[in-house]
């Protein structure tokens, strides 16, 4: 099996959403989840390939290029600093994105500790987000937290290991369901 990670953004050239608070870059904490996740899968015996780039038609390019069999993209939501939770996208009508994208996101509702479903869980839903469309294997883009709203930024430092290893159990998951 081979999982395409890729980390939101780009580390020196599109930061990303920023929390101007706390200074935390988007393009950072998905780094560093998607490292973790990276190392989570390896550990399982996936193979797994990392690229964080700005250019999204390359990123599609590369993920077909690797043969990926899953493609995986973390990133942080923004808004208007009061906005929280988590979500998970997945391409309309892609039946197997879909499923990825509800396993991963149930494994982060069970494994981040919030005070209010309510506002947490803001729900598996489709979009036509480049990285979802033009890639050829089932794709999912989870928006982890809101990075400029500081409870959420506080779950993104505190709990990073947590969210990577949510995202690896969705995955290993939802293969074992295959």
């Amino acid at each position: 099996m081979k999982i395409f990670i890729n980390p939101g953004h780009d580390i020196d050239r599109d930061s990303g959403a920023v929390n101007y608070t706390t200074g935390l870059r988007e393009a950072d904490v998905a780094r560093n989840i998607g490292e973790r996740v990276k190392g989570y899968l390896a550990n399982v015996g996936y193979e797994c390939m990392l690229f964080q780039f700005d250019s999204l038609p390359q990123i599609c390019s590369e993920a077909d290029h690797y043969g990926a069999d899953l493609f995986v993209s973390i990133h942080c939501n923004a808004a208007n600093s009061r906005a929280r939770g988590t979500e998970t996208y997945h391409c309309a009508g892609s039946v197997e994105g879909k499923k990825l994208a509800t396993t991963i996101h149930q494994q982060i509702l069970d494994s981040i500790p919030h005070s209010d479903c309510s506002y947490w869980d803001r729900g598996v839903k489709s979009a036509g987000f480049y990285v979802l469309k033009y890639t050829s294997m089932p794709a999912v883009l989870v928006e982890t937290a809101f990075i400029d709203n500081d409870a959420d930024a506080r779950l993104l430092v505190d709990y990073e290991d947590d969210f990577a290893k949510a995202i690896a159990r969705g995955v290993t998951d939802y293969v074992s369901k295959r």
